[in-house]
């Protein structure tokens, strides 16, 4: 019998019992399914994601911190006369330690730092357009390399003197304008409190309105330097100069072009002057693994189906052997080996697998992008470009595959038995 006349055999003998052949891909379609659409989730998020690293740019730029004592981790650390705690809201939650001018110059002697520069994080008491009405903002440093993604108007220039920054698509019209483009180029009023208690406003020019993704700060604006410097000055004004100088954070930018190893090798000598850094991509890491812990929770349950199904194959194909005993006799006594005997029942077992799979790849992805359209009109409406889930051909082809590679080995016990059948004896079975 040649290799095509026992694929359609298998595939007739599969369709002899069309109930318990249809119960047993059942099972394999929910395995199916659900590793389908648990992957999918898992390619979604990670695709935005990553395409969101790639908008931010500024790969090349560090976070630098000082060391947090963490009584939890490995013990609390030893009094150090140097190093800065913060104590006021200029500087940020009490007991946190800060970095000082001292600090900066340490970080920029650091060999492969290029430049570095302090993270001024001002806290203003509202902002205002063109209403009545003033609302609640907080601000963040513009990072120079930083793609910002814009819904209109352009991006930041730290080398600009002009006060200008960009707020959220969500401000837009709560400050009183009709549109994104309507706000570019307006006025808006900021006001800061100083270290003697006073309010004062400094004005600035909206130069672009951010598009909310997943990334982006939540109800936050960014100003370049010259606004933010501004604003510093205000509220740090009347406090003694040693608080005047203390940032949570810095930013040190290495080359552009700089490998792994290299890169490494900065963070290791920061951590060795008591700093911590990290780049945007490691940061956003840390989120990228907590997603990938939780599809690893739901493949297993995944996994679980498909091993239900898995018993389900072996007790098809089980029977159907035991209901075709007489003629796998009757195949053998013509002169088929027991080589193709094993074939044809492990192709049957292959086949039930490749329609479940199939099947529930396919119903995985319809769901999917029912779900992608419900999700763009409700809770994901403000994130542009995001798709909850994401299907690359690659990866369903992959799912097939395991899942067909799974049916085969749950198949390899009955067609074993097929194969081992003695003709004579097969031939007088009742």
């Amino acid at each position: 019998m040649k290799l095509v006349d026992i694929f359609l055999t298998a595939s007739s003998n599969m369709m002899r019992s069309k109930l318990r052949s249809f119960l047993t891909i059942v099972a394999v379609f929910i395995g199916a399914l659900t590793l389908t659409l648990t992957n999918g989730m898992g390619a979604g998020i990670s695709t935005y994601i990553d395409k969101q690293l790639g908008n931010l740019g500024a790969k090349n730029v560090l976070e630098v911190q000082a060391k947090i004592s963490n009584p939890f981790d490995g013990g609390p650390q030893e009094y150090d006369p140097n190093r800065t705690v913060s104590g006021n809201s200029v500087n940020g939650p009490g007991g946190m330690a800060v970095l000082t001018q001292k600090d900066i110059e340490s970080i920029q002697g650091q060999p492969g730092i290029k430049s570095i520069e302090p993270a001024i994080l001002p806290a203003p008491d509202y902002i205002q357009g063109n209403s009545d009405k003033k609302y609640k903002l907080t601000m963040q440093s513009f990072i120079d390399g930083t793609n910002i993604d814009i819904a209109a108007g352009k991006s930041l220039g730290n080398a600009i003197e002009a006060r200008e920054l960009i707020v959220p698509i969500s401000y837009v019209e709560l400050l009183g304008f009709v549109s994104n483009e309507a706000a570019v180029g307006e006025q808006v009023k900021i006001a800061v409190t100083s270290g003697l208690g006073e309010q004062q406003v400094v004005e600035a020019t909206i130069v672009g309105v951010q598009q909310q993704t997943l990334l982006s700060t939540v109800g936050g604006a960014q100003g370049n330097k010259s606004l933010m410097a501004a604003l510093n000055d205000i509220q740090t004004e009347g406090l003694p100069d040693a608080q005047k100088n203390q940032y949570i954070a810095a930013f040190a930018t290495v080359d552009q072009n700089i490998s792994d190893q290299d890169m490494q090798t900065i963070k290791d000598g920061l951590d060795s002057k008591g700093y911590t850094a990290a780049t945007l991509d490691d940061q956003i890491g840390i989120f990228k693994q907590v997603i990938d812990a939780i599809i690893m929770v739901l493949n297993f349950f995944a996994g679980i189906a498909l091993l239900a199904a898995s018993f389900g194959i072996i007790n098809t194909l089980l029977m159907a052997v035991q209901e075709r005993t007489k003629e796998i006799g009757l195949m053998k006594a013509m002169g088929m080996s027991s080589k193709r005997v094993f074939l044809l029942f492990s192709i049957e077992a292959i086949l039930l697998g490749f329609w479940g799979s199939l099947l529930g790849s396919l119903a995985g992805i319809g769901i999917g992008k029912l779900a992608n359209r419900v999700a763009s009109d409700t809770f994901l409406k403000d994130l542009a470009g995001f798709d909850l889930t994401s299907f690359p051909l690659t990866s369903v082809l992959a799912i097939m595959l395991i899942i067909m590679t799974i049916a085969f080995l749950a198949g390899t016990l009955p067609a074993r038995r097929a194969s081992k059948k003695d003709p004579i004896e097969a031939l007088r079975y009742e």
